[in-house]
């Protein structure tokens, strides 16, 4: 099945407005499976659009958008637990799904660690459990603290709960005197039926599949509910370790196992990637006898000291990879197609569904994506399903894996009812009445009214005051929603917030007392308000909500720019030239269509240098700064220039800032390092580390790693193939060094 248009045909355009709509769906995707429990995509949908995601961006390097669910681990822990820091980050994996999959993730291996084809390189494989990630950490044999995932750096306190866990052993012999374990918490397929009958026997909710069931039951505020669920542990990993466990991976389980963990039997050692193909059909054909949930097979790197040498990306491990099963299928009918509005103006169409048991999961939903997607063709206008337009009334195929709500695979045109219309794709926002506008190059349509939509409005609040944001405690999604609609004392604005408390003084009836609220509950409020008016710099960034702008371009804009105030001037200076780069952006298509027309080579320089010819040259220089910064391209700086010259958003903007003291970036201390605060650009073939290894190293040394040459540029490090990189720093005097030198450089560092 295909929803969209092979990677290997996109245009640039094309290419990022996919990566746009990608990062939507799968952003709010991690936070309903990993924050809510309740997911409303399937995994294998997940797993395949977070794949396209990963293959475009593979393809258009510098369209990778800074909120890339690329680089995204689960979702922010629940304000209900208190926070936990990992000492060591918890990851995730990788996907493959398919023989060659695995096999180009061996010769990757082997390529990274110099190893020929030829030579030994052992994989332990074991089931990839279908439950709810769970740390514990031990201190001198005591099981001392418990916690979820959380983000991957920063989890749920669960502790209590997890001591009612069977599983889970209270204290250890002989372990060392640091000891954190890592593993799936879970239910069997026996245990959740009993559960399911006991809730329904009694009034209370059932739950939709056993990973549901496990993780609402971990993450009970009353520990004694917990006790009463019957709930497993298997141990597969470890985090921070005061001795080693053993020399290799498999030997390092087999610890745990003599420890007093539950650890997966199915977990076997595999000598290449035939040997984990042939275990992957094993266990898949046990795995419905098996009596948990399973979703694939993880394979991991036997020898732990290759493991620490492959390291990680940003949020897996080189090391490991999960190898994941198909989906399932089933029929229903589908009743009705609603409308939803997101922070961006988006609109996204929603299947509801009659009930149906996909994979013995209940599920009633299912993500239509965008109006193409419902008509039956692509955003290019190729067909997909045959051209088969979706309408209500029709009986349609979904398909999900897991524990998940599906997605629409194909429909029974036999089955049609008789007078069932096409779809109409609204036109004007259902939550507004604004026109809806759909942009040449974007799939998704997107409502115009900008502030004065409420969707938006209450979105862009909710997502200022998130975790990741402003963290304001007791100002969560449902007080900011009770805010905005208040008549007397509204919060309309992010400047809204930090006059509260000025406002309500001033008002006859006081928040205090308003129903749900007193004395202690709004006092808090505003002290908890008054705690974020000094906010660092990369937050407040995050929090302004800018499309494209997530925590880590965030990070990215703080730390180069350092202050609020020159990030402002750089943006404000650079607006000339955003406008000639959308410009020359849309000259290059047109010159690419009428060439084709033509039949002759694009001349696609000679149409941009004409847009930029009589561009001023500070602005030039602003805007080459801007997209300069590692991990900022044109598509974010472009978005950042927009939203800063709106005037209703930059009043918005001024007014919040005169609010706050924002905090400058501190610069991390690098001792001696000779190239810190440098601006370091790597071109070439570097023949004795890696291009990821030599960024990784620069950076860790506090340089900045830029993608491209500028005036700014203070190191070229090049490699044999330099080419126009390397002129162009001879042409601006930057200085220009080979592989040998650089290490010399950095040698003593």
């Amino acid at each position: 099945m295909q929803d969209a248009r092979k990677v290997s045909t996109l245009t640039e355009d094309e290419a990022q407005a996919e990566l746009a709509r990608l990062a939507e769906i799968l952003l709010r995707a991690n936070a309903d499976y990993h924050g809510e429990d309740a997911p409303q995509i399937s995994d294998a949908d997940y797993d395949r659009l977070k794949s396209r995601n990963a293959e475009i961006e593979a393809r258009f390097a510098h369209l990778k958008r800074a909120d890339s669910p690329s680089d995204v681990i689960g979702s922010a822990p629940s304000e209900r637990f208190a926070k936990v820091i990992h000492a060591q980050r918890m990851m995730s994996l990788g996907n493959a799904f398919d023989a060659t999959e695995i096999a180009e993730f061996d010769a990757r291996l082997r390529k990274y660690l110099g190893l020929p084809k030829d030579a030994p390189l052992r994989y332990t494989a074991e089931p990839k459990i279908d439950g709810l990630s769970l740390s514990l950490r031990y201190e001198v044999g005591r099981l001392v603290q418990a916690a979820t995932r959380g983000d991957g750096a920063v989890g749920e306190n669960v502790t209590a709960n997890a001591r009612m866990v069977k599983d889970i052993p209270q204290s250890l012999l002989d372990a060392p005197d640091i000891l954190e374990i890592r593993g799936e918490v879970y239910m069997s397929h026996a245990d959740f039926a009993a559960l399911n009958t006991r809730q329904a026997e009694a009034g209370a909710k059932t739950f939709a599949n056993p990973r549901n069931a496990a993780a609402g039951s971990l993450r009970q505020l009353d520990a004694e509910v917990t006790r009463a669920r019957p709930l497993k542990f298997f141990a597969y990993a470890w985090g921070e370790l005061s001795a080693p466990l053993a020399d290799t991976q498999f030997d390092a389980i087999a610890r745990l196992e003599s420890l007093g963990f539950s650890t997966n039997p199915l977990t076997t050692l595999c000598d290449g990637p035939d040997d984990l193909i042939a275990h992957y059909a094993q266990i898949e054909q046990q795995r419905a006898s098996l009596g948990y949930d399973i979703d694939g097979v993880v394979y991991k790197v036997d020898d732990l000291d290759l493991q620490r040498r492959l390291g990680y990306r940003s949020t897996t491990p080189r090391w490991a990879i999960a190898h994941k099963f198909p989906a399932e299928l089933a029929w229903t009918r589908l009743e009705a197609i609603e409308i939803n509005v997101g922070r961006t103006g988006a609109l996204s169409p929603v299947a509801r569904l009659a009930p149906v048991t996909v994979g013995g999961v209940v599920v009633s939903n299912a993500t239509l994506h965008n109006e193409d997607y419902i008509a039956g063709r692509g955003s290019d206008g190729d067909q997909i399903r045959g051209g088969k337009d979706i309408r209500v009334g029709d009986w349609v195929q979904v398909y999900r894996a897991g524990d998940v709500i599906p997605k629409i695979a194909d429909l029974d045109l036999d089955r049609r009812p008789e007078g069932a219309a096409a779809f109409v794709f609204p036109k004007t926002c259902p939550e507004c009445g604004s026109d809806a506008i759909r942009e040449d190059g974007d799939a998704v349509r997107r409502c115009s009214g900008g502030l004065i939509c409420p969707a938006q409005a209450v979105e862009k609040l909710k997502h200022f005051v998130s975790r990741a944001a402003f963290d304001i405690e007791g100002l969560g999604a449902k007080q900011v929603e009770m805010f905005h609609g208040d008549d007397q004392l509204p919060i309309r604005t992010p400047a809204d917030i930090f006059t509260l408390e000025a406002r309500d003084k001033a008002n006859l009836t006081k928040l205090a007392n308003r129903e749900g609220w007193g004395e202690v509950s709004a006092r808090n409020l505003f002290d908890a308000i008054d705690k974020r008016r000094t906010v660092p710099l990369a937050r407040l960034i995050f929090a302004l909500g800018i499309r494209h702008v997530g925590e880590v371009a965030a990070r990215d804009l703080a730390r180069h720019f350092g202050r609020w105030q020159a990030l402002v001037d750089a943006v404000d200076a650079a607006a000339p030239a955003a406008g000639c780069q959308l410009l020359a952006d849309a000259a290059e298509v047109a010159e690419r269509q009428l060439a084709a027309e033509e039949g002759r080579r694009a001349r696609i320089k000679p149409a941009r240098d004409a847009v930029w010819a009589d561009i001023d040259g500070a602005a030039q220089t602003a805007w080459n700064d801007l997209i300069g910064i590692d991990g900022i391209g044109a598509t974010v700086a472009v978005s950042l220039v927009t939203s800063f010259q709106q005037k209703a958003e930059r009043a918005s903007i001024d007014q919040l800032v005169a609010e706050l003291t924002v905090e400058d970036v501190v610069t991390d201390d690098v001792g001696a390092s000779p190239v810190a605060g440098k601006t370091v650009v790597f071109t070439g073939t570097l023949e004795k580390m890696t291009r990821a290894e030599a960024k990784a190293r620069a950076e860790a040394l506090g340089a900045k790693v830029s993608g491209s040459v500028s005036a700014r540029t203070d190191i070229l490090v090049a490699g044999p193939g330099a080419g126009s990189k390397a002129t162009k720093a001879a042409d601006l005097g930057v200085e220009t060094m080979d592989e040998d030198a650089w290490l010399a450089l950095i040698g003593g560092a």
